[in-house]
């Protein structure tokens, strides 16, 4: 569905490098076995996490008795049509298949077609049984092209899912109290707070993509981790539930899940698979390339952005972190307190901008809808002095990205 860069005048490619910092200091070119590989660890590893969704939470049962394909398309779960046989596709295309019975959705499992969620299914006595349940990195970190209908597409692995409301799904467990689920039916579509099981404090960030990460260092909002693993061990293990261990005394979290290593040894294959996903480019003739064109002059000049944002990456996240006071983000939605106080550098690294266009709405938090409310909280806090059509043609050309 997105196969060429967007036409855009030459003009826009001088702002790629120019700038401070560059991120192909340290290139990685993955081993095409080794992506190959993580590919599969990526779409249908659960590192063991059947131990919480099932064991702990249920949700099994949850999916069996009261999800069916409408209810999971609806808060956000994919279907992978290239996981359809020819008579299930024709199904849903003529109505024969129910797209309404939570028995579909079992049989979608037992097809391995729900992007991100992984089930192991029994037959008994003629009938489809869900025993098991676990998930996997694409469940927040891929969506579908929806070129079979909305929803139901070939997967684009790394971009962030902004239409999955986990904390909705998590909610439907049996083993939550009431103010446990009131917490996670807050969050919202394309909302995870990765700190909330730890630390108790309901303020979530939003779902970032998991591509264009080649070359940058820091991965996080916040830059914890000086590399993809440090952010993919910490997610399998603390918040997927992945057996394997996870430690970091900057922010006193040590977890261990089992007695075995389901995690560690995956991370390598992992971490190739996901520095080869490329961000994708804006869809062509979704741009006003005159403004474009206007607002890449904006974004090097007058508007300063290219100060953070330099290198062919457009971020400065390889050189430095940026303080609380430097960032117009804040404050937190609904009055939580700052994300980056509940992290180990309490400071922000620069977001790269390289694909934009896909994942509204912004800033960590999603404070601002589009890229126009970006630049205008900008030019607010930062005193730019950007007229109403300058903020258009430079949120323009972040579209173009």
């Amino acid at each position: 569905m997105l196969t060429k860069y967007l036409a855009v005048p030459a003009l826009l490619g001088m702002v790629f490098l120019a700038g401070c910092g560059s991120d192909d200091d340290r290139p990685d070119q993955p081993d095409p076995d080794l992506v190959a590989e993580g590919r599969k660890i990526f779409r249908f590893d659960t590192f063991g996490d059947e131990a919480r969704w099932t064991d702990t939470l249920r949700m099994h049962e949850v999916i069996a008795t009261q999800v069916s394909p409408a209810t999971a398309l609806a808060v956000g779960l994919k279907v992978d049509a290239d996981a359809l046989p020819p008579a299930v596709r024709e199904g849903i295309k003529n109505g024969s298949v129910d797209l309404n019975s939570p028995h579909t959705t079992v049989t979608l499992l037992k097809l391995n077609a729900v992007v991100g969620v992984i089930g192991k299914v029994e037959t008994v006595h003629g009938k489809d049984v869900l025993r098991r349940v676990g998930v996997t990195c694409a469940l927040c970190h891929s969506t579908v092209d929806n070129s079979f209908a909305a929803g139901i597409g070939r997967r684009l692995d790394g971009w962030a899912n902004r239409d999955l409301n986990p904390g909705a799904i998590i909610a439907l467990s049996p083993a939550l109290s009431t103010a446990q689920k009131a917490v996670y039916n807050s969050w919202g579509k394309g909302r995870y707070d990765p700190r909330f099981s730890l630390d108790g404090i309901n303020g979530p960030v939003l779902i970032p993509p998991a591509y264009g990460l080649r070359g940058i260092h820091r991965i996080t909002y916040t830059g914890d981790g000086d590399d993809v693993t440090y952010w993919n061990r910490y997610v399998a293990v603390t918040q997927m539930g992945g057996l394997g261990s996870f430690s970091d005394p900057r922010i006193g979290v040590h977890v261990r899940n089992g007695d075995v290593d389901l995690v560690g040894p995956k991370l390598p294959a992992l971490r190739a698979y996901q520095l080869s996903l490329e961000a994708p480019p804006a869809p062509p003739g979704s741009v006003d390339a005159a403004a474009a064109a206007r607002g890449a002059l904006l974004f090097k000049g007058k508007g300063q952005c290219i100060s953070c944002h330099g290198g062919e990456k457009f971020t400065d996240a390889n050189l430095r972190l940026h303080p609380v006071s430097d960032v117009v983000s804040e404050q937190e939605p609904g009055g939580a307190p700052s994300y980056a106080s509940r992290t180990a550098t309490k400071q922000y690294r620069t977001t790269p901008l390289r694909g934009l266009w896909q994942h509204p709405p912004y800033f960590h938090n999603g404070s601002a809808a589009t890229t126009a409310e970006v630049v205008a909280r900008y030019n607010e806090r930062k005193g730019l002095g950007l007229s109403a059509a300058e903020i258009s043609d430079l949120a323009e050309y972040l579209k173009s990205l």
